[in-house]
C-alpha cells in the first residue's frame, strides 16, 4: 500500500475506535484512492459518487464490527490472510523493560528515568534518524497528568510532547481551566512515533508498542504523584485500561476508573475535537476536565461552567 494511502487507513482506524460512522473525504484524498485502484488491478475498491469539495463516505458494518487484526485485513484487501499475521513488517519488541531509580528528590529520580528512556536501546531503535525521542514534561508537583498516546511529527522533532496543533488546543483547554501549561504534567504511553514511510499523517500504536513502554509511563506516574490522570483519545484508554476491556472511547469516557493506584478519567483527543468541530463533542470534553477541576478542588467559576451550551 502506497505510503498516503497508509496514513488513510490508519485515519480511518483511529475514527472508527471513536465510534465515528461518517468521515468527510476531500477530493484529493478519492483521486489518491482513485489514481491506487488503478495501479492495483487486483484489489477491487468502489468509490463514492463525485460531489463539491467532500462526500460523507460510511464506514461499512463489516469494518466496524471487525477485531483489530480483521480490520487491519479488510483494509489492507488481504481477505486470505491468517488472522494472526504479522502488519507491516512491525518485528516483536521483547520484554518490557525493568528498571530501578535511585533514591533522591523528584527531580533527581524523573532526571534519571528521562536518562533510562533516551537510552533505551529498543526507543533509540525506533526512533528515526535525526529525531527524538519524547518523555513527558511540566510540573512534577502537579495533580493533573494528561496521557496520550504517542508522539506525532511535531513531538519527534522537537523532543516534547502535544507540541503541533493538538498541543496547542490541550493548552488552550489547560488555560479555560484557569491553569498554565507549566501546572501539569503532560506525556504520552509511548516514547517514539510509531513507524511510517512518510512523514505525512500518523498511525495508532499498537498494543505491543504501548505495554513496552508502559513501564516508563508508571515510572513517570510515580514520580509526579498527580491526583488524577487525564486519558486523551480512544487509543490511550485502550492502552491503559486494556484492550480486552475497551471497545470504543464512548464506553468509558467521562467516567472515573483507576491506572497506577490513580484516579483516571478518559476523555476526547485534541487531534478529535480538531477534526470534528462540533460544539456538542467540545461540551462533552469539557464536562469531562469540569469532572477533573472538581476532584482537584479548582474554582469554577459560573462562566466556566456554561461553556458550550
Amino acid at each position: 500500500m502506497k505510503p498516503e494511502l497508509e496514513a488513510i487507513v490508519d485515519e480511518l482506524k483511529r475514527l472508527r475506535e471513536e465510534g465515528v460512522s461518517y468521515v468527510n473525504v476531500s477530493d484529493q484524498t478519492l483521486q489518491s484512492l482513485r489514481n491506487a485502484a488503478v495501479e492495483d488491478k487486483s484489489r477491487k475498491v468502489d468509490f463514492p459518487p463525485e460531489a463539491g469539495s467532500s462526500v460523507a463516505v460510511e464506514i461499512p458494518d463489516k469494518i466496524r464490527s471487525a477485531s483489530p487484526e480483521e480490520f487491519d485485513r479488510l483494509l489492507r484487501g488481504d481477505v486470505d490472510e491468517k488472522p494472526n499475521a504479522s502488519t507491516s513488517g512491525r518485528s516483536s519488541l521483547g520484554t518490557p523493560p525493568a528498571f530501578s531509580l535511585p533514591e533522591g528528590d523528584k527531580a533527581q529520580r524523573w532526571e534519571a528515568l528521562r536518562e533510562i528512556v533516551l537510552n533505551c536501546p529498543a526507543c533509540r531503535k525506533h526512533t528515526r534518524k535525526d529525531y527524538k525521542t519524547v518523555f513527558g514534561v511540566g510540573n512534577l508537583d502537579a495533580d493533573i497528568f494528561f496521557c496520550g498516546e504517542a508522539p506525532g511529527g511535531d513531538e519527534e522533532e522537537q523532543g516534547e510532547p502535544f507540541v503541533g496543533k493538538a498541543g496547542q488546543l490541550l493548552n488552550k483547554m489547560i488555560k479555560a481551566m484557569g491553569l498554565e501549561r507549566e501546572q501539569v504534567y503532560i506525556g504520552n504511553i509511548m516514547n517514539w512515533r510509531p513507524s511510517l514511510p512518510t512523514r505525512i499523517g500518523n498511525r495508532p500504536p499498537t498494543r505491543e508498542e504501548m505495554n513496552f513502554c508502559l513501564p516508563y509511563l508508571i515510572g513517570q506516574i510515580k514520580i509526579v504523584k498527580p491526583k488524577l490522570i487525564v486519558a486523551l483519545g480512544a487509543t490511550a484508554a485502550k492502552g491503559l485500561l486494556g484492550f480486552d476491556s475497551v471497545r470504543s472511547l464512548r464506553e468509558v469516557k467521562g467516567v472515573w476508573h483507576e491506572f497506577a493506584n490513580t484516579p483516571l478519567i478518559p476523555t476526547y483527543h485534541p487531534s478529535y475535537l480538531l477534526r470534528n468541530d462540533s460544539k456538542r463533542d467540545k461540551r462533552a470534553a469539557w464536562e469531562d476536565l469540569l469532572k477533573v477541576m472538581e476532584r482537584c478542588e479548582l474554582p469554577i467559576s459560573e462562566k466556566q461552567r456554561q461553556y458550550f451550551t
